[in-house]
């Protein structure tokens, strides 16, 4: 973890404080951002680090897809929209992204607007060798972090200060990270391909996780 911030509500302003906050700190570059497309994070990642690839969570775009689709074409919906996010290349994605609103782009007119409108983000992990793509294309990583968190503050009726959350944040975080013990998949391989993809720029990162 590299910062914990406290904010009233999320938006472009916040997310530029944060980001702004970690280069001052020195954060150099960031090579690929998982994010679960919350108002104003990428544009304002776009702007600290212009250079850093952008990836929407997947799993986060198929949950809210779900709450679209009713529960009778459900199984079937998904059916076909994994030809979507499962293809092997972006052209691949695109067409049978294409297949499946012919089918039921009438009916469900709002998801394939929002798979339209966030597709740039969405698409991006196609783009990059199965390795990689496992481990940029979803942020659960970080939501199972924070589902950790909320056990422990859930039970705290309110906080006196923002700093008494924090520590309490702190505190619980030290106790989570004592288990995180277990080596990323494949990191090797991974590390190795960033390397050749990202050049100076990757090793840079690489060297110092």
């Amino acid at each position: 973890m590299l910062g914990m911030y406290v904010a009233e509500s999320e938006g472009s302003r916040f997310w530029l404080q944060l980001l702004n906050d970690l280069k001052a700190r020195g954060v150099e570059d960031m090579l690929i951002v998982s994010i679960d497309n919350l108002k104003g994070f990428a544009e304002a990642i776009e702007l600290v680090f212009p250079k850093a690839e952008i990836q929407s969570c997947i799993v986060h775009q198929i949950r809210n897809t779900l709450k679209y689709v009713a529960s009778k074409d459900s199984r079937e919906f998904m059916k076909d929209l994994k030809t979507v996010y499962q293809a092997i290349t972006k052209e691949e994605a695109e067409y049978n992204l294409d297949v499946v609103e012919a089918k039921w782009g009438k009916k469900y007119t709002p998801v394939f607007t929002s798979w339209r409108n966030n597709w740039e983000h969405l698409s991006n992990y196609f783009k990059y060798p199965e390795p990689i793509r496992r481990i940029m294309y979803t942020t659960n990583t970080i939501e199972g972090f924070h589902r950790q968190i909320r056990k422990v503050t859930k039970t705290k009726g309110a906080f006196t200060s923002d700093m008494a959350l924090l520590k309490l944040i702190y505190l619980a975080t030290q106790n989570i990270v004592e288990k995180w013990t277990a080596p990323l998949p494949n990191w090797g391989i991974v590390a190795s391909q960033l390397d050749i993809i990202f050049a100076e720029r990757a090793r840079i990162n690489i060297n110092t996780i």
